[in-house]
């Protein structure tokens, strides 16, 4: 049991400080300080032990976080882990990525500030690899039942890592260069190192997952001939058709999609042969008036990125108005919150613009050289213009970061034959099976973009429809219920 009056003796929600905006800008590395495991521990005690945790409804995954909290308060290291990853394959990816749906449901967040459940979360994870605790755990016997996996991001991972453990001979098949899909070449190093990665990819290696990277599934390998050499295919590659801005001028040089951009940084850091002479990728910001159009965190994660960089300045645009301060009233309690936020990118400078709408790109001689666009107010659910609020801005590099629609179609899911949703994303059951049997769906190329606690949980929940099909019967945790996915 928790200590009754931990959250009475501890008020003081505390996180880790970030590091110097100065000293972090001159590295890509992670922009966090360490935190003391004393201080964990007081923000464990916070952790209420409610009756009805409303946390566990806040995660996708279900996370036991009142039990991990308190093993946490009573330095239960090894039991921690063990409650943690009982429900996430991942939480190395998770505490560090995930918006914590799980704290804006937190009981006492009602009058006082949340519990840190993400930065115990991530506690927990890091002294466990650590400590060695974080081993291989290969099945006890095979079933001689094969599985593909399409798409290594962490839908993919997380099914493959499942169906491992069940007994199933698992491939993972990357088109890219390298296992991790987003998680490798879009979230940039300063919000997760890829070590984080590596590791838990030796683990599972060593667990028996076999991956095949430079396979572009539907072309090196066809449909027909995916689902002949193996006994069942999990769709796990995402939504990775990005969102455009088809206006006059779009086809200026140095209009780029976001994740045009921030690849090829990643690719720096791991050492890639892509720079020119001055250390510079193919698409770089260095010296350049960069506006990036879209507020979310792949907006941000170019921000970050532009700032190590060398922006000469940034603006970012957002068509929504500014959120409040507070949590908006539309969004009460448990509901994640609305409300203005401050990543570390914002923090490191450039200019927010809010409901602003873009008309207009501006070029000389092929290239991009600024835009037009005006304000804009929201009208009976539909954006209007606010007259005399045109304005022209100067540009060099205009990135796009305003989310993706959903899955690519052409290739792999034309050729299967998968069927698909009214809002473009592959259909499927409460098994997350497809249309075509034996091949099943799991994370964003399902859902719609979305966070990476869904992929995980559906990565799992996928995992645990594969295992069903196979063997008749499954002991696999599904942690989303039937009526939380889109039917077919």
């Amino acid at each position: 049991m928790a200590d009754p009056k931990g959250f009475l003796k501890y008020t003081r929600r505390e996180t880790p400080q970030r590091r110097p905006v100065p000293l972090r800008l001159l590295d890509w590395k992670e922009v966090y300080e360490d935190f003391s495991h004393d201080t964990l521990r007081e923000q464990a005690t916070r952790c209420m032990d409610c009756g009805i945790p409303f946390c566990h409804n806040g995660c996708p995954l279900g996370n036991l976080i009142p039990e991990w909290n308190d093993l946490v308060r009573n330095g239960r290291w090894r039991d921690a882990i063990e409650r943690l990853h009982a429900t996430n394959n991942f939480p190395e990816f998770t505490g560090r990525l995930c918006p914590a749906p799980c704290e804006g449901s937190c009981v006492l967040g009602i009058n006082q500030d949340p519990v840190t459940i993400k930065q115990i979360e991530v506690e927990i994870i890091d002294k466990a690899f650590d400590e060695g605790f974080v081993v291989p755990l290969p099945p006890e016997k095979k079933t001689g039942k094969t599985v593909a996996v399409v798409g290594s991001g962490p839908a993919g991972l997380a099914a493959a890592q499942q169906l491992t453990r069940a007994g199933h001979t698992v491939t993972v098949f990357e088109r890219d260069d390298r296992i991790g899909g987003l998680l490798r070449y879009g979230i940039p190093e300063f919000k997760m190192e890829k070590r984080h990665i590596d590791r838990r990819l030796a683990q599972m290696e060593a667990e028996g997952t076999q991956f095949r990277v430079n396979v572009n599934v539907g072309v090196d390998i066809t449909a027909d001939e995916l689902r002949r050499q193996f006994d069942a295919v999990v769709l796990a590659g995402g939504a990775t058709a990005w969102r455009d801005l088809p206006i006059p001028g779009r086809e200026l040089d140095g209009i780029h999609q976001a994740m045009e951009f921030l690849p090829w940084a990643n690719r720096v850091q791991q050492g890639d042969p892509v720079t020119d002479a001055e250390g510079l990728p193919p698409i770089h910001a260095k010296g350049k008036k960069v506006i990036i159009i879209g507020g979310g965190d792949t907006g941000a994660d170019c921000l970050g990125t532009v700032h190590r960089q060398g922006a000469a300045s940034v603006h970012q645009f957002e068509i929504m108005p500014r959120p409040p301060d507070t949590r908006a009233d539309s969004t009460p309690w448990p509901v994640y919150p609305l409300m203005f936020r401050v990543s570390s990118a914002h923090e490191e400078g450039g200019e927010r613009v809010y409901s602003v709408n873009t008309e207009e790109f501006l070029g000389r001689d092929g290239k991009v050289t600024g835009l037009r666009g005006h304000e804009v107010k929201m009208v009976d659910g539909k954006f209007q213009k606010v007259e005399g609020t045109d304005f022209e801005m100067e540009a060099d590099l205009v990135l796009l970061a305003m989310g993706f629609v959903g899955p690519q179609r052409e290739g792999l899911l034309t050729d299967l034959g998968v069927e698909i949703n009214e809002r473009g994303n592959v259909a499927r059951d409460a098994n997350f099976a497809s249309s075509v049997p034996g091949v099943f769906v799991a994370g964003d190329m399902g859902r719609g973009q979305s966070l990476i606690v869904w992929a995980i949980a559906e990565g799992r929940a996928a995992a645990a429809g594969v295992d069903r099909y196979l063997m008749g019967k499954t002991v696999l945790p599904a942690p989303i219920k039937p009526t939380a996915v889109p039917q077919r």
